[in-house]
């Protein structure tokens, strides 16, 4: 099953190039619609920039939507460099906007292109990734021993635990990627010599899971 990496939130870098100031501003989006609304606030919020280049991916793999303009610079030498590192990322569903404060020396074409390339991967640099993968919720319900040892499983499995209720017995609630829950099914029947099963209670085709920061 695809596992499809995005940006686990919004992010900003800045950099400075002779005098020009560089404000890299990143956002998951997940439409064009979204990456347009995204690129609208941003030129809101610096009304008096000089220039707001916009570069976003919507997808992945062969069915991405990809999207550059130079937004006033010269052809060439902002969206597409910008564009070129995006897409070396790895990351899709996302939308970069760099945004220029003209510092009154002009940089030349070589030197828009390093500059606009590197604010994109200034950002990148303090982007977390998250998944977005297809999940399963479980519950499942053990004897009061086995509850410590359950919750370690759970974790080596990479699954979250949503839940938990104290009764006669203990009840879990834990999110796992799809792939995983195979394997985790078939440790709980190691682990409780087949007496205890976890049952699906929720399936979510793309939900956004954090990765280690």
């Amino acid at each position: 099953m695809e596992r499809r990496l995005i940006p686990a939130r919004e992010t900003r870098s800045e950099l400075r190039v002779l005098n020009s100031r560089f404000v890299a501003s990143l956002a998951p989006t997940f439409s064009v619609e979204e990456a347009r609304a995204f690129v609208a606030r941003i030129r809101a919020e610096f009304p008096d920039a000089s220039h707001h280049v916009p570069v976003y991916l919507i997808g992945h793999g062969r069915s991405v939507i990809a999207h550059c303009h130079d937004d006033g610079e010269p052809a060439g030498t902002a969206g597409r460099p910008a564009l070129a590192v995006l897409q070396g990322s790895g990351l899709g569903d996302v939308t970069v906007v760099v945004t220029r404060y003209f510092g009154g020396t002009r940089l030349g074409t070589g030197g828009l292109v390093r500059a606009y390339g590197d604010a994109v991967r200034s950002v990148l640099e303090v982007t977390p990734r998250a998944m977005r993968v297809a999940t399963h919720t479980l519950r499942l319900t053990l004897p009061y021993p086995l509850y410590e040892r359950a919750q370690r499983l759970i974790k080596r499995h990479h699954g979250q635990v949503l839940d938990a209720d104290f009764a006669a017995a203990v009840t879990l609630t834990a999110r796992f990627v799809a792939d995983d829950v195979p394997a985790f099914e078939a440790a709980l029947q190691q682990l409780t010599c087949g007496q205890t099963t976890a049952t699906v209670i929720a399936t979510d085709p793309a939900a956004i899971v954090p990765l280690d920061e």
